[in-house]
């Protein structure tokens, strides 16, 4: 058994037990009475918050939190630049445009419209992640794609700060700031739903794509000299980034540092293999974004802390230890 192998087996197992803890643990606690109710009748008072209320949040976190560390890891792979990720350099934009244009939808009244404001989210996903595609088929050198990636992410946060300036309700403004904090509260199936197939085709193009991953690792010219389509894989991975990412902030808004966060922590045990780093990333992202959710509605605080806010205020310190430790490998 290699070393990957014991790895993915390990986050999985501590996955399983997490995803069981956030589904049994919440603000009301249970008796074991209530417990052995909710698992002998799901339609009873206490299984119906543990198999429709805790048990989707639950999942939907740990999706959304794949999602985003599989996003994350492909990124970094293809950029070779380690701190690419979903919320750092936006999945150069993607990120973004979807939430531009999730928050257009939220504005024009259509988020009464079941699965309205997903279906823009990831509208907007396919519009920046195609940009990516005919830029990427164009220029070869990855600034350059980081550049463009930056400039498209910027200019759709501005019009998305324009959108929320000039909304005309401020009931639809409160909902597109709620919304761009990111969270998975009150999340159901129909949520899980929206994320699950979209995950598993971005993992298929990421798998498709890692044999060129890894040869990228040689540089450049040695990966064009494999016989490998490097075209293909550019298209491949960033159209498995773009979806990954664009279904996260379809369904959880913007929830930022979990997809620069989830590669680090796995990546010395697969020794920087971009093409094994999938698995464990996407592993770990789910793990973080599980453990978050539940540590952010299990504080005792008036209203329940922001699921973006909360991986924002832990992501910082590890973005700027990550650049300490990359400034003193420069120095040696």
């Amino acid at each position: 058994m290699t070393g990957a192998t014991r790895l993915n087996i390990a986050l999985g197992l501590a996955l399983a037990a997490a995803l069981g803890v956030a589904t049994t643990l919440g603000e009301t606690a249970f008796s074991a009475a209530q417990y052995a109710q909710a698992l002998s009748d799901p339609a009873s008072g206490p299984g119906e918050v543990l198999w429709l209320v805790r048990a989707p949040r639950a999942v939907c976190a740990l999706l959304v939190g794949a999602a985003l560390g599989l996003a994350g890891a492909v990124m970094q792979g293809l950029l070779r630049n380690p701190l690419a990720e979903p919320g750092v350099l936006g999945v150069l934009g993607v990120s973004a445009t979807s939430a531009l244009a999730a928050a257009t939808a939220i504005v024009l009244g259509l988020a009464a419209i079941p699965g309205a404001v997903e279906s823009a989210a990831l509208f907007g996903a396919a519009v920046g992640g195609g940009l990516l595609i005919v830029l990427a088929a164009r220029v070869r050198a990855p600034e350059a794609l980081i550049l463009f990636g930056v400039a498209l992410s910027s200019f759709a946060g501005a019009l998305t700060a324009l959108i929320f300036n000039l909304s005309p309700s401020p009931i639809a403004s409160a909902e597109v700031m709620n919304w761009l904090l990111g969270s998975v509260e009150n999340r159901s199936w129909n949520d899980v739903a929206w994320v699950a197939p979209a995950l598993l085709i971005a993992a298929f193009l990421a798998r498709e794509a890692s044999p060129g991953l890894r040869m990228l690792t040689l540089g450049e010219e040695a990966a064009r000299a494999s016989g490998l389509s490097m075209g293909r894989m550019r298209v491949l991975a960033l159209a498995a980034s773009a979806l990954a990412a664009g279904s996260a902030v379809a369904v959880a808004g913007v929830i930022g540092f979990v997809g620069l966060a989830a590669p680090h922590l796995v990546r010395a045990a697969v020794r920087g293999d971009p093409g094994r780093l999938l698995a464990p990333s996407a592993l770990a992202g789910g793990l973080m974004l599980v453990v978050a959710d539940l540590m952010a509605r299990m504080l005792p605080t008036d209203q329940e802390l922001k699921l973006g806010v909360f991986t924002a205020l832990v992501g910082a310190p590890l973005f700027a230890l990550i650049a300490w430790r990359a400034a003193r490998e420069w120095r040696l």
